[in-house]
């Protein structure tokens, strides 16, 4: 057999059955018991993550005693193997006792080989789930720290982590292209980190998150009396910078006309405050991101060519966290134990349903999605372990109601907190995700009596 199959034990002492079971689960590695005293000594010798578990067995076959002894037995010997249970000898009333003593799930007799394989491939699923909640847990296991903040086991995120710190070390401009939350300001910091510059400031701005009118004086600084309050002399965020990192979050919200000054500083690597005459040379290291499609701004012309030039000597693409493998339930246990320690101490792990739902859910905030939700749950949980209920999953899968016009607004409402919520409250740029002007965005918040 493959090393690499699952393990899978069957307890029936119906040989013709037990044959039919074996044959059907040929993507397993299987061994089949037909009573206690076999079915313990395969346990002890081969460790197998899932059991099937007849309770009707000798020589109390027409009874349930003996199953309920062996699946006692097993979960003794090994808490986390998977039993499922099946009997035809009242079923509800076995499957309540089975559950309550421990049993991963039940199934009633006659079986149906098809419903009963989908149960074996979930309790699989899930157990993988738990080991690789088990690695996250261990010190110096369970995927890698990079760039010294940056968890991750998958290959997807792995590359990109690589080639971030391959370019740390040079001085080119670097562009991190991913949709909101997945991250890029954590590799941007990771990045300066691994650099050169180490040792000077890092300095981030959002661009989309100040108003137009004031992103020149928070980029550039002003002169004393350049403007009415400007009461005295203050550097800009490039100035700050000096001999560090500038962090230009959301690089595609700036404007036209402060693209040609950031062009020019770019170019000739100085700057003049707002009011300002002198030239200010200053030595900065720029990486910029954004979730927006350059290529079609620069297409619209709204976007400058030869300053994303510039700016993306090296591209780097972030893949969402949907397309992370494993990385959702990685960092899910980290931010439990990091939350929990902080809000929640009784909080130990996740049950198991939530690893799945976890695992299955599709993340459409990303990373920062993932961390908000697990710290609610973390708080909201009133046991050991975070439940699918606690996660909340569900919350934003209410029923439409039937009138076409309550419908229409349930919609509108839906669509206008989701974007905000992934613009982190910026009108400009939660307009555009819509598809809609900014005035036409606040008509719609004050309609509906949203908050932005």
């Amino acid at each position: 057999m493959s090393e690499d199959k699952q393990k899978l034990l069957i307890v029936e002492d119906d040989l013709g059955l037990q044959k039919q079971l074996k044959w059907s689960y040929e993507d397993f590695e299987v061994f089949c018991a037909s009573d206690r005293q076999e079915a313990m000594a395969l346990l002890r010798s081969e460790e197998p993550d899932v059991v099937t578990l007849d309770l009707g067995l000798p020589p109390d076959p027409d009874g349930v005693s003996e199953g309920f002894a062996a699946l006692d037995e097993m979960l003794k010997l090994k808490p986390d193997t998977k039993v499922i249970v099946a009997s035809g000898h009242g079923a509800r009333e076995s499957a309540l006792k089975a559950i309550s003593a421990g049993a991963w799930d039940f199934y009633q007799k006659p079986v149906d080989i098809d419903e009963l394989h989908l149960i074996v491939q979930r309790a699989f699923h899930v157990r993988q789930l738990e080991l690789q909640n088990e690695k996250a847990q261990a010190p110096d296991q369970g995927g890698e720290m990079l760039l010294g903040s940056i968890i991750t086991a998958s290959p997807e995120m792995l590359k990109v982590a690589r080639t971030v710190e391959r370019v740390a070390t040079t001085g080119v401009s670097v562009m991190l292209l991913g949709a909101s939350g997945t991250g890029k300001e954590l590799l941007a910091r990771g990045l300066h980190d691994a650099s050169d510059r180490s040792d000077h400031p890092f300095v981030a701005i959002n661009c989309g998150a100040i108003p137009e009118n004031l992103l020149e004086s928070e980029l550039f600084g002003y002169e004393k009396g350049a403007f009415t309050g400007a009461v005295k002399t203050t550097e800009g965020k490039i100035e700050i910078a000096n001999g560090g990192t500038l962090f230009l979050d959301e690089v595609g919200d700036i404007p036209m006309p402060l693209q040609v000054k950031l062009l020019r500083f770019l170019q000739e690597r100085e700057i003049e405050r707002i009011g300002g005459r002198k030239a200010i040379p200053v030595d900065v290291r720029v990486v910029c991101a954004t979730h927006r499609n350059l290529n079609q701004m620069i297409a619209a012309q709204e976007f400058r060519d030869d300053l994303y030039y510039r700016l993306a000597e090296v591209t780097v693409n972030i893949p969402a966290l949907s397309e992370r493998t494993g990385d959702s339930v990685l960092l899910a246990k980290h931010f439990l134990n990091r939350f929990a320690a902080e809000m929640n101490p009784s909080v130990k792990g996740f049950a198991s349903a939530a690893l799945t739902a976890i695992d299955q859910w599709n993340w459409p905030g990303n990373v920062r999605e993932l961390e908000n939700r697990i710290k609610r749950a973390v708080i909201m949980a009133d046991g050991k372990f975070v439940t699918v209920e606690d996660l909340e999953f569900g919350e934003d899968e209410e029923e439409l109601p039937l009138n076409l016009k309550a419908a229409r607004e349930a919609a509108d409402r839906k669509a206008i907190k989701r974007a905000i919520a992934r613009t982190e409250g910026n009108i400009s740029s939660a307009a555009k995700l819509l598809g809609i002007s900014r005035p036409t965005l606040y008509d719609l918040l004050k309609q509906y009596e949203l908050q932005a």
